[in-house]
Formats: structure tokens, C-alpha cells, sequence
């Protein structure tokens, strides 16, 4: 079991979490969009080994939030809530 930092509700289980997606990943603006472009958007991802910047929601509260964690080591560096409030 790991415990995931909550910005709102401090240290909780893993399985209280749902990953949201990579943290940057913007979503393409406008009805003209390109198929490859929504192509990237949809499926294409960087998958690095090490540091990685997460968008997660605790599914317990409902917020959104942005976790700084390690893929190698499972370790999470830091948590923040996307108005910028930090949590260890």
C-alpha cells in the first residue's frame, strides 16, 4: 500500500486516488483540429523513467490536483492543488 498526499485531505491510500492524466498535456482549442493533432492529443504520451508531473483526483474530496513522483521508485516528491496550495 502507498499513501498519496491529498492537498485538501493530508495522506491517504492509493486506492482513493485516480489518475487524471499527464500534467501539460493541452488540450487542442477549436473545431478545425487536424486528426493527427487530436491523434497526439488522445494517445501519444512521453512515458519517462524517472520524474513525472501527474494530474490526479481524490476520489474521497473530488479535487483535482498536480503530483510530482518518481515512476522509477514510486516515490512522491510533491503534491499541489492546481491554485497552487502545496502539500508534502
Amino acid at each position: 500500500m502507498q499513501l498519496f498526499p491529498c492537498p485538501f485531505c493530508g495522506p491517504r491510500d492509493e486506492t482513493e486516488f485516480h489518475y487524471g492524466g499527464d500534467a501539460g498535456n493541452a488540450r487542442p482549442d477549436g473545431t478545425q483540429v487536424p486528426i493527427d493533432r487530436w491523434a497526439n492529443y488522445l494517445y501519444l504520451r512521453t512515458n519517462p523513467k524517472g520524474t513525472t508531473r501527474e494530474i490526479w483526483v481524490h476520489m474521497t474530496c473530488g479535487e483535482f490536483f498536480v503530483m510530482d513522483r518518481d515512476t522509477v521508485t514510486h516515490k512522491v516528491l510533491s503534491s499541489a492543488a492546481l491554485g497552487g496550495e502545496r502539500a508534502a
